[in-house]
């Protein structure tokens, strides 16, 4: 037995089980067991950008529904927080896997295995706005300072992250940087300030383009957020200095209701989407207001351990040249 396999997977379990504790207790959320399939034609698969191709099952026994292995729980965690009645300020989580074999590249950043902690909470009444948003994401971070603090105190690996975080408007970098490119813009900020939330992805911008894409059926990206600006949602990125880039742990938002939803979807052109049963039920006020996200695990430890390649902290499918590289690949 190699003591350094078993020593990689100790640390692998220190930070998920370490961070588990501290989202469960800064968001006061339970734990609950999610699905692995989705079945097609009810609009709760989670259609990302909409052009990745979901896995597709069929189960013996029930030959008159056809499944996909789902790419998130956005929808169905809306769907269980209203099918359960939970409250407001009351929420869940799941340690959510997911297969998305559609990537565009297989990177240091990005696998066909999909692991997150995929969270939902229902809002307090008067308070879906970004003030909200905001008091949300201010929790989670402490969460993930609070676990690089104990990775330091266990492993001897040096905390880096700032005390706190900092809130930028995806408008504010196409005004301080209009000749770089997205990405461009996310390592200038973040390199500059350590830990970013990015505020409002989806939405065109000033220069015409999204900063990024969004699915029109869960964030709100269209929504006033404060000022002249538009959008509910965000990104936690952090500086990664082994990739010299920004590096994002986590996609959020105040979810859509009614009017979000009908507006988004004319927007991106799939008013399709409203004849499915989730979205009917959404129309029909048959859902909470919910906040929610995703936050990757095996980003996050591998943010913390101060790796080189996602591939270190689980175990996924590479090409040859990948696994020749790396020599700690899993």
């Amino acid at each position: 037995m190699q003591k350094s396999f078993i020593h990689q997977q100790e640390e692998i379990s220190f930070v998920k089980n370490t961070f588990t504790q501290y989202l469960k207790d800064k968001l006061d959320v339970v734990e609950v067991q999610g699905p692995i399939l989705s079945r097609v034609g009810d609009g709760m698969q989670d259609n990302l950008s909409g052009i990745e191709n979901a896995v597709r099952v069929n189960v013996k026994l029930i030959p008159d529904d056809e499944y996909e292995v789902v790419h998130s729980l956005a929808k169905w965690k809306r769907h269980t927080l209203a099918r359960f009645n939970f409250g407001e300020g009351e929420g869940l989580f799941v340690h959510m896997k997911a297969l998305r074999p559609d990537e565009d590249s297989l990177d240091p950043t990005h696998s066909v295995f999909v692991d997150q902690w995929d969270w939902e909470k229902v809002i307090p009444s008067g308070q879906r706005n970004l003030a909200y948003l905001k008091e949300t994401v201010e929790q989670i971070y402490k969460a993930i300072r609070l676990t690089e603090l104990a990775v330091e105190a266990r492993y001897d690996i040096e905390s880096i992250l700032p005390k706190k975080i900092t809130f930028i408007h995806s408008e504010d970098l196409v005004k301080d940087y209009p000749f770089m490119t997205p990405k461009e813009r996310e390592n200038a900020i973040t390199k500059k300030h350590g830990a970013v939330f990015l505020i409002g992805i989806g939405g065109e911008l000033s220069d015409g383009q999204p900063h990024d894409g969004r699915a029109p059926d869960y964030d709100d990206w269209t929504s006033a957020s404060e000022g002249d600006y538009k959008g509910l949602n965000g990104d936690i990125l952090v500086w990664n200095e082994q990739l010299g880039g920004a590096f994002e742990l986590s996609s959020m938002g105040i979810r859509v209701d009614q009017d979000a939803l009908q507006k988004q979807v004319a927007i991106t052109g799939d008013e399709d989407r409203l004849q499915y049963d989730w979205h009917k039920a959404l129309l029909n006020g048959d859902f909470p207001l919910t906040i929610g996200g995703g936050i990757g695990q095996s980003r996050l430890v591998m943010f913390l351990l101060r790796k080189q390649h996602i591939g270190e902290v689980q175990s996924s499918v590479w090409p040859t040249d990948v696994r020749n590289a790396f020599e700690h690949i899993l």
